[in-house]
């Protein structure tokens, strides 16, 4: 009876450990919840605010034409002279009534109108996903939703235009998802297809999906929407459907960068005239025969909402004209799931978000050699979605059990008071090279952008320049005018570190991200997150303390070496290019990222001599700065203290670079010496709504 009691109450006690455990987990998912919807009230009042703020003949650029005192459906004549409205004769009809609002109340209901539908179709869309789905990504995923969607270029574009392309979108998934009678659906699919034509392929996907009755139901709709129109307008109709080829060549220039579609990047490659149709209208029947063919495989697999989203990028792909406002299939692409291994599921998604919420500019460099992609950077997207991206299917069992990523074992915090993060834990596989190389080109886009607006009038970069000539004098290190004379008098030396200066500041920390990525990833990660850490914090620097290097104080008698002699009589002298700031000189990243990769060699390399040469590095860039008046000797003394901080905050949140393995101190070795091989997990066998396993990080690393 004892022993019984005694198990009775370790099991009590197991239970109301647990039981405290799913409630606290609970608590931190409802917090995180209210956070996020939070985030989309702030990020509705932004774009509202940002909408509103700007005057009268700028915001709502598209609706003004369309209704204002002077806009085309106020006209009695052509609804398409001058080529300033672009939407079906059926929109014109639809929108012809607003014509009778007052402006100023039709721009704030059409901006909240438009919100509204940014809301609903996140809603949609995140009670579409595939399922099961954890109990986690069902109370996050339309506050998510809803937070990307506004985040999005293409609805950013329309708030701003004052477009329609929002309501499609949504008139589909309401029609896939929510509507079950299927005429009533069919209905939903034909008003949208009226609106933006190419969208009848989804009536070709009902139909290949079984829901044949919706597909009729939405020819049918889109044809007396269209009939009406032509009766009401038949001119215009006219114009539209002949003349303009279904709307093709109405509004831009059809191979501007904003016509995100086939036929507009033929034009931008060049080509024009019957070789060019030609070949358009081949590749799109490539694209609609692989795109719907994928897109039924999807909705038979029970990824409806993805099969909709390769659709989607499908009419992207194919319309004559895809213009940015209409290119919201290409997020919805996000929900496909690529990769066997867990570290390469969040790949996909991230390249996706990237690429629908920041310009071509910011993902790729300024490179001839890259201008068709950078240009046709969404088009590539939706090519990929439609086409070529490997989702996995449900069957598969790596759906529900990827691969595990190979942890280091947990390591403790140093200090008491400074505990390690609990999520941040030491990856020894290698990353996906795809998302690294977007991770570095938009974190640098990022850099240059704070760095740039992070600008301060002349006279207190001046001030800050004075303060800090005299400590350097009261500490007798103001040796910079010393040092730049006499290298200005011999020109070999002067040429060499001219040349220093502006060539070895970025070649040497990607060569050493280069080859430690390819040989040493565990090491990659640390040290590209020192270096990361480092950057942001002399971001922080540079918008607190704008400092006028020496170069760029008149009266001390300073050469600039790299830049020329600078005319101080003109107010804006130190504006020598528009892509950088010319006061961000505290901290010195010149120095500081050379300290860095120094550091890195020292700890890193294998031989003496390769170490003795990583120190020359950080020798020659503090000479180099020095001797070319672009920074004083405490700017270094700052780059070597963000630099030091940075490896500080990576040891505290990561560990030390020596991990713990099986009770002894062993330096992290390349991954395929620790990486164990792979397995296929097995078909799970838990019911279809529960929630995934919890693997521990020990068990998950291999190490007990």
């Amino acid at each position: 009876m004892e022993r019984w009691e005694g198990r009775r109450s370790v099991a009590t006690a197991d239970h109301s450990v647990r039981g405290d455990g799913a409630a606290d987990a609970g608590a931190r998912d409802r917090l995180a919840r209210a956070v996020l919807w939070l985030v989309v009230a702030v990020l509705a009042v932004r774009q509202v605010a940002v909408v509103l703020r700007q005057p009268p003949g700028e915001r709502l650029t598209d609706l003004e034409t369309w209704t204002g005192e002077n806009g085309v459906l106020h006209a009695t004549g052509a609804l398409y002279d001058g080529g300033r409205f672009t939407g079906t004769p059926f929109a014109g009809v639809v929108l012809k009534p607003l014509t009778a609002a007052a402006q100023q109340a039709l721009g704030v209901a059409w901006t909240f109108g438009s919100l509204l539908l940014v809301v609903a179709l996140g809603i949609v869309a995140a009670r579409a996903l595939p399922r099961p789905a954890g109990r986690r990504t069902v109370l996050l995923a339309a506050p998510v939703a809803i937070s990307l969607l506004m985040l999005s270029l293409p609805v950013r574009n329309a708030l701003h235009l004052g477009q329609t392309s929002i309501l499609p979108v949504l008139l589909v998934l309401l029609a896939v998802f929510v509507v079950r009678e299927h005429r009533a659906a069919g209905v939903l699919v034909g008003l949208a297809a009226a609106l933006q034509p190419v969208l009848l392929l989804f009536a070709a996907l009902l139909w290949l999906t079984g829901r044949r009755q919706a597909s009729v139901s939405a020819g049918a709709t889109f044809a007396l929407a269209t009939a009406a129109a032509w009766a009401v307008a038949p001119k215009d109709s006219w114009t539209y459907w002949v003349h303009h080829a279904a709307g093709a060549g109405l509004g831009e220039r059809p191979d501007s960068l904003a016509n995100q579609s086939l036929h507009g990047a033929l034009l931008r490659l060049g080509l024009e005239g019957p070789l060019e149709i030609a070949l358009f209208l081949a590749l799109a029947a490539v694209v609609v025969f692989l795109g719907l063919r994928r897109a039924v495989r999807y909705a038979q697999d029970g990824q409806l909402l993805l099969a909709v989203a390769v659709t989607g990028c499908v009419v992207v792909a194919v319309s004559p004209t895809a213009w940015q406002h209409q290119l919201l299939w290409v997020l919805l692409a996000v929900v496909g799931r690529v990769g066997r291994r867990a570290s390469d599921r969040l790949v996909w998604p991230a390249v996706v978000v990237l690429i629908v919420t920041l310009p071509g500019t910011m993902l790729l460099p300024n490179i001839a050699t890259l201008y068709p992609v950078r240009d046709n950077v969404l088009l590539l997207a939706a090519l990929g979605a439609a086409c070529l991206a490997p989702f996995l299917p449900r069957t598969s069992p790596y759906w529900q059990h990827p691969i595990p990523t190979d942890y280091a074992k947990p390591v403790a915090a140093r200090w008491r008071r400074v505990p390690l993060l609990p999520f941040w834990r030491r990856v020894l596989s290698r990353p996906n090279l795809l998302l690294e190389l977007l991770l570095i080109r938009v974190v640098y886009s990022a850099y240059a952008q704070v760095r740039l607006a992070a600008t301060a009038g002349r006279p207190v970069a001046e001030e800050h320049g004075r303060q800090i000539h005299a400590i350097e004098q009261w500490l007798h290190i103001d040796i910079e005018h010393w040092v730049n004379h006499t290298v200005v008098q011999i020109n070999w030396l002067r040429e060499f570190f001219d040349y220093y200066y502006l060539t070895f500041h970025f070649i040497v920390p990607l060569t050493i991200l280069g080859v430690l990525y390819a040989r040493r990833p565990a090491d990659y990660r640390w040290v590209r997150s020192s270096i990361g850490f480092a950057t942001l914090l002399a971001l922080v620097g540079f918008w607190l303390y704008p400092l006028a290097p020496p170069r760029l104080m008149p009266g001390l008698g300073f050469i600039d070496t790299v830049h020329g002699v600078q005319d101080f009589a003109k107010p804006d002298y130190g504006t020598l290019t528009t892509v950088t700031n010319q006061y961000a000189a505290m901290p010195s990243l010149h120095f500081g990222w050379s300290l860095w990769c120094g550091v890195v060699i020292v700890m890193l390399a294998p031989k003496m001599w390769m170490k003795a040469l990583g120190l020359l590095h950080p020798l020659f860039t503090i000479a180099a700065i020095v001797a070319t008046a672009n920074h004083w000797v405490l700017d270094a003394a700052g780059g070597a203290l963000v630099v030091t901080l940075g490896f500080g905050l990576t040891y505290v949140l990561s560990g030390p670079r020596r991990l713990v393995a099986d009770g002894k101190r062993a330096t992290v070795e390349p991954a395929e010496a620790v990486v164990a091989p792979e397995r296929v997990p097995a078909e799970p066998t838990e019911p279809a709504d529960a929630e995934p396993e919890r693997v521990p990080a020990e068990k998950v690393s291999g190490k007990q």
